[in-house]
């Protein structure tokens, strides 16, 4: 199963009041984040983090934050607080780490993964692409449900509108309305 996740924060003290999270300090906030990945994504899962995995706290302690998560199947897909990723030493668990990925999910869709909402994507314009992004902090459900309805097929992965957790592939295509009845599509 493929998961998507982002702006965790961890570390991140004002995110706490900023985004309005139920936490009373980052402690708290970190192990719970943590706790709702790991009992949401299996071992041999794959996690896309679209950004923001920590913010302003070494590149070791983001890393022991990292090891905490049992999925071995981890991509960074790069935020704006996440630049020193770029030089963390070999032997980090991201198996990639990138700005940009584009991946075709059982021929049904295709996910453009980015950390930021793209008005227009590769695909944009097809029933079948999706752009996953996180970055606007949206509180709840309201905006992904808003967007489907419009068929602006844009979805905020962020765990602030996604109850704390990932979601997965699966959730959004159904949230979609692509449903695994869609004819098989040539990307």
């Amino acid at each position: 199963m493929i998961y998507f996740t982002s702006d965790l924060h961890l570390g991140h003290a004002n995110v706490l009041h900023l985004s309005e999270r139920p936490w009373q300090n980052i402690d708290d906030m970190n192990r719970a984040l943590i706790n709702n990945i790991n009992a949401t994504v299996g071992y041999n899962d794959e996690l896309y983090v679209l950004g923001d995995f920590s913010f302003r706290i070494p590149l070791e302690e983001a890393s022991e934050l990292l090891n905490k998560i049992q999925c071995q199947n981890l991509y960074l897909v790069r935020g704006n607080h996440d630049k020193n990723w770029a030089r963390f030493p070999a032997g980090h668990r991201w198996k990639e780490i990138c700005d940009y990925e584009e991946l075709k999910v059982a021929g049904i869709c295709k996910f453009c993964l980015m950390h930021y909402p793209l008005l227009e994507w590769n695909g944009s314009r097809r029933h079948y692409s999706i752009n996953l992004h996180g970055h606007q902090h949206h509180q709840g459900p309201e905006y992904n449900l808003t967007n489907f309805e419009q068929n602006t097929l844009r979805y905020d992965v962020g765990v602030d509108a996604n109850d704390y957790k990932p979601v997965s592939a699966d959730e959004i295509i159904a949230l979609a309305g692509l449903g695994l009845e869609a004819d098989h599509v040539s990307f």
